[in-house]
């Protein structure tokens, strides 16, 4: 019953376009992480969805240990079976109640803040299980609503996907992001926002 937007399968998309970007959002992501690879042994993926990041992550062989949750039970036997012939364990909850289950060196959260009517409270939650650092991701906007226009999508509203409740340019969710954690690396592929982040000194 919750609005979680365009659910797609990114990482089969037929349209080739959708797949470049798709690939340069993954490979934006390879670039952040490899330089960490002696300093992650556990990833905890927040707002895991299919699984995709999680498998991808698995197969750069960053870390020992690769979980991911998620709120949607649906969703979640979803990562499950895609990921049957893996070691990655999926299971249910959602980010506001995130506790030291979830404690890992790298934190991942992909394409969930904008989702959420309290994303601060959400980033709070992810402070308090990361070790180390947290990688996080939202849609550039308006770059996003530009693009969803541009090939005839949700027109009436102005190009803004469904369950999109918060919308940030690369410069504000990086202001944002600061107030947590100790930025580390910025990329923005199309049509992405993607920060590294390291948890600041004193946050508990």
């Amino acid at each position: 019953g919750v609005p979680v937007g365009n659910w797609e399968d990114k990482q089969n998309a037929t349209n080739p376009i959708a797949r470049w970007l798709y690939q340069n959002f993954l490979d934006s992501i390879k670039e952040l992480l490899l330089p960490l690879r002696t300093e992650i042994g556990t990833i905890v993926e927040v707002g895991c969805g299919e699984g995709n990041i999680a498998l991808f992550l698995s197969r750069l062989d960053l870390a020992n240990t690769i979980k991911g949750c998620d709120f949607s039970e649906k969703i979640i036997a979803v990562a499950r079976e895609n990921a049957k012939a893996t070691s990655l364990a999926f299971y249910c909850k959602d980010i506001y109640h995130i506790d030291e289950q979830e404690q890992a060196d790298l934190i991942v959260c992909c394409e969930v803040l904008e989702h959420l009517e309290v994303p601060e409270m959400a980033i709070e939650k992810l402070v308090s299980v990361t070790n180390k650092y947290c990688l996080l991701s939202v849609p550039n906007e308006p770059v996003w609503r530009l693009l969803n226009i541009c090939r005839g999508k949700y027109i009436k509203d102005f190009g803004n996907t469904p369950g999109h409740l918060n919308h940030w340019s690369s410069r504000r969710i990086v202001e944002i992001m600061s107030k947590y954690f100790d930025v580390v690396s910025v990329a923005k592929p199309l049509p992405w926002t993607i920060i590294l982040g390291r948890k600041k000194k004193g946050n508990a």
